[in-house]
């Protein structure tokens, strides 16, 4: 009788350790570098770029993202040319660049949540539905301007069938340091074709 006894708790101790050796192993500790990886959320994001503070706007400067120079006006009812690092751009009517992203196709924009918080889309500004979407300057083809619908009902201009969008980070007019960003984000030249070269 008692060697039965001894017998059940050698038993019940080994499926113990088996149960608490799979309990182990399933969620992993993390030290092989296989487990509570953070899962990359596109190329579209830029995720790999340096986060940093825009400079405080001076009290009597106007830096064209907003009265108070901290939230990003993104609307803008002009687009012309500019000169830059990398030749001349389009960019709107306070001169912030514009870029295009590879990844939409047939006109639609595919940049939303997180990626439209880093790259925020040049909306058409509200007003007089028979006027045109945006002015064009000088250089630049009225012809090729369009808009089309986001998912919240607001239309983003378009050039050359590409939606146009700012980068976050690029704190001044004439800035371009979106160009090239995970390979996906282009500026565009006058034909509203990406440009692929770096300054």
């Amino acid at each position: 009788m008692e060697q039965q006894s001894k017998l059940r708790n050698v038993r019940t101790g080994a499926v113990a350790a088996l149960v608490g050796a799979f309990a182990f192993t399933a969620c992993g500790d993390g030290g092989d570098g296989e487990s509570g990886e953070e899962t990359d959320p596109g190329p579209g994001y830029g995720v790999e770029t340096e986060e940093e503070e825009s400079p405080p706007a001076e009290d009597d400067a106007d830096d064209g993202n907003g009265d108070d120079g901290g939230e990003w006006d993104a609307e803008s009812d002009r687009i012309g040319l500019a000169e830059t690092s990398l030749g001349s751009v389009i960019v709107d009517d306070d001169e912030r660049t514009l870029y295009l992203f590879t990844a939409d196709e047939g006109g639609e924009s595919t940049c939303y949540d997180q990626c439209a918080e880093n790259w925020p889309p040049l909306l058409v500004e509200e007003g007089d539905d028979d006027a045109p979407v945006v002015d064009v300057g000088e250089g630049l083809d009225a012809s090729l301007v369009g808009s089309v619908e986001r998912d919240d009902g607001s239309e983003q201009v378009t050039y050359n069938g590409h939606p146009l969008y700012y980068w976050i980070n690029d704190a001044a007019p004439g800035d371009v340091d979106g160009q090239g960003v995970n390979d996906v984000w282009y500026v565009l030249d006058a034909e509203g074709e990406a440009v692929t070269t770096s300054g």
